[in-house]
């Protein structure tokens, strides 16, 4: 969330920054009109409380002089009641700009291009996609004539959009999980989470789930508590209503969870495959930073990302996002994308995504940078640290042998007892 008073000394830069984001530029019109509002109604309030406290005043001189004062005190009654009917037309005004102020977007880094999806840039490419002197298959093709993946099944217990994976690809995936925590804790330092997997509104609020992306969740019917949409809520909201001592930053948070997400894309995209599920697997890396560190923190957090991929020797490229293909609460944001030789084109597998002050200021996040000191609001940071169920994509089709087996990457063969090649299903 932005600083209130911040938008109201900056409604032209905000409108425009809106604009920039394909949001919609008359948001800034609606909370300025509110804005107006409370301040009328405010001053009328504080009118009336103003004159209330001076007859208030004269009534006690009235009374000690020994003369009536009945008539201040019925004048003083009706001055109540003209309080009491403001007041909580001034609270209604008051929430209804709150509620504005958290559907507006965060302010883009100006490293950041305005533009669209076609406007993002590409940073950096590394490894070049191999080339198969056979025609590679989609992963669905794989997984299927193998055995491997079951979506029928999938759909017969839980419907559209899910997925079984079995024997060596089961185990595959768990390898996965377990060498990328490892990477990121052994390697890079991150603190291992084993989180909740179901959290409540005030969290989904606090990084910015909630409002706006209510229709993308999945609610507990007859509970304040929604399945995870991914694990940068609950690690971030660790930290909520809290105040973190300055020798503590940077924090570094990693975590494995099941991910669930209502978003079905696109109409008549990725309707084949695992590339959007319902449920899926992800390794997350959260940050907190002080504010003066968090772009810098950026690049480290995506590089840690970008590792798992060099491990694995999957070719991909960085991607960094314009204005308006970012997320909601990012500042800036840079898109991993992994190729995949089946489609023959670059999918994202990692978002990685500097917040600056937005989610810690709606979950109440703050330093002292000393002993006594003022509280600051700290700078939130999170990616992927891998989506696992992509990265199990991007093997199945990267590492494919013409007879339909796939290649396990060196770096995981120890996670898989030494397993070198993943072939069909048994049993």
């Amino acid at each position: 969330m932005l600083d209130l008073k911040y938008v109201r000394d900056n409604l032209e830069a905000i409108g425009q920054m809106i604009a920039n984001r394909q949001g919609d530029p008359a948001t800034i019109g609606k909370f300025s009109e509110l804005d107006q509002k409370r301040r009328a109604l405010l001053r009328e309030t504080e009118q009336y409380k103003s004159e209330r406290n001076r007859a208030s005043d004269k009534v006690a001189e009235l009374k000690k002089a020994g003369q009536s004062a009945d008539d201040l005190i019925e004048a003083n009654r009706a001055l109540g009641a003209k309080i009491k009917e403001l007041e909580p037309i001034l609270a209604e005004v008051e929430e209804s700009q709150r509620e504005l102020l958290a559907n507006i977007p965060n302010i883009p880094h100006s490293s950041v291009i305005v533009g669209d999806e076609s406007s993002n840039f590409e940073v950096r490419r590394i490894m070049e996609p191999k080339d198969f002197d056979f025609t590679p298959k989609n992963h669905w093709e794989i997984g299927e004539s193998s055995g491997l993946l079951d979506f029928n099944r999938a759909v017969k217990i839980s419907g559209s959009r899910f997925v079984a994976l079995y024997g060596p690809l089961s185990k595959l995936n768990r390898a996965l999980i377990d060498f990328m925590l490892d990477l990121h804790t052994k390697k890079h330092g991150y603190l291992e989470v084993w989180p909740p997997a179901m959290i409540n509104s005030a969290s989904m609020y606090g990084t910015g789930q909630l409002p706006k992306f209510a229709e993308d969740g999945f609610k507990i019917e007859g509970r304040d508590l929604w399945l995870a949409p991914t694990a940068e809520v609950p690690l971030t909201n660790l930290k909520r209503d809290e105040i973190i001592d300055d020798s503590e930053l940077p924090i570094s948070l990693t975590a494995y969870t099941p991910c669930f997400r209502a978003e079905a894309g696109a109409a008549g995209r990725d309707t084949r495959g695992m590339i959007r599920m319902h449920q899926f697997d992800k390794v997350e890396l959260v940050k907190f930073t002080r504010p003066d560190d968090s772009f810098g923190a950026l690049e480290e957090l995506t590089s840690h990302a970008e590792e798992v991929l060099k491990l694995l020797k999957l070719p991909y490229r960085v991607m960094l996002l314009s204005t308006g293909d970012m997320g909601f609460a990012s500042a800036k944001t840079y898109d991993l994308e992994v190729f995949l030789p089946g489609p023959g084109v670059y999918r994202e597998i990692s978002s990685c995504s500097c917040f600056t002050d937005f989610q810690a200021r709606r979950a109440n996040i703050r330093f002292r940078r000393t002993k006594g000191g003022r509280p600051e609001f700290v700078h939130t940071l999170n990616g992927s640290g891998l989506a696992v169920g992509r990265t199990l994509i991007a093997i199945l089709e990267n590492y494919q042998q013409a007879d339909g087996s796939v290649v396990v990457p060196e770096v995981l063969r120890p996670y898989m007892g030494d397993i070198t090649v993943i072939g069909p299903a048994k049993g």
